[in-house]
């Protein structure tokens, strides 16, 4: 792979990576309840999932989903129909209850669930296949290392990328110790969510 179409794809995976989306708003709800070292679970999930989402699309799930648009279109609205109930989960979710003085931490998304979240999220969907069309170049790799090569590259790029929301939450948890602004905090996030939602539909 030339070494400028590295940079290229480095430099989109950073952009991808670090805009606010659905996955951001749930690393940075994981950092918020459960703190930076709590969150790494849901962020390594994140990471995880996205990373084989886009080796699989570079394989040939991105080639499927060319050939067949509307494919593409339906998983964009069934992600977010599942989003949209994710946002409302997370806005109804009881206030982050001040415990001794100090916020209570309660169990933020999981690895597991935080990976499989990417296969339903319509902006990982849309970054992969986009990604897949834009570097399927040219050169002397082949399907299956290019493939390997991208989900890891992105990975790479995904890693700081993810963990500048997680700290972020994580700075919150002191401002979370009042039930009431953790009740607009959650709210905040749903609110997150559905404008994540738009975007990508838009």
């Amino acid at each position: 792979m030339p070494q400028q179409e590295l940079i290229a794809f480095l430099i989109f995976a950073i952009v991808a990576a670090v805009t606010p989306g659905p996955s951001n708003v749930l690393v940075m709800a994981a950092g918020a309840r459960a703190g930076f070292r709590g969150g790494l679970p849901c962020l390594a999930g994140v990471v995880t999932g996205m990373a084989a989402l886009m080796s699989a699309a570079t394989f040939g799930l991105g080639g499927f989903v060319k050939a067949y648009p509307t494919s593409l279109v339906i998983l964009k609205w069934g992600g977010s129909l599942f989003l949209l109930w994710l946002a409302w989960k997370v806005a109804s979710a009881p206030a982050i209850r001040p415990l001794n003085g100090a916020t209570a931490r309660t169990e933020p998304v999981g690895f597991r669930a935080a990976l499989i979240f990417q296969w339903v999220n319509p902006k990982s969907w849309v970054v992969s296949v986009s990604a897949a069309a834009a570097y399927s170049g040219s050169g002397d790799l082949g399907m299956l290392e290019r493939a390997l090569l991208l989900g890891g590259l992105f990975a790479v790029a995904a890693v700081p990328s993810g963990a500048v929301w997680l700290a972020f939450g994580a700075s919150m948890q002191r401002w979370l110790t009042n039930e009431r602004r953790s009740q607009v905090f959650n709210m905040g996030m749903g609110i997150a969510l559905v404008g994540s939602v738009w975007f990508v539909l838009r």
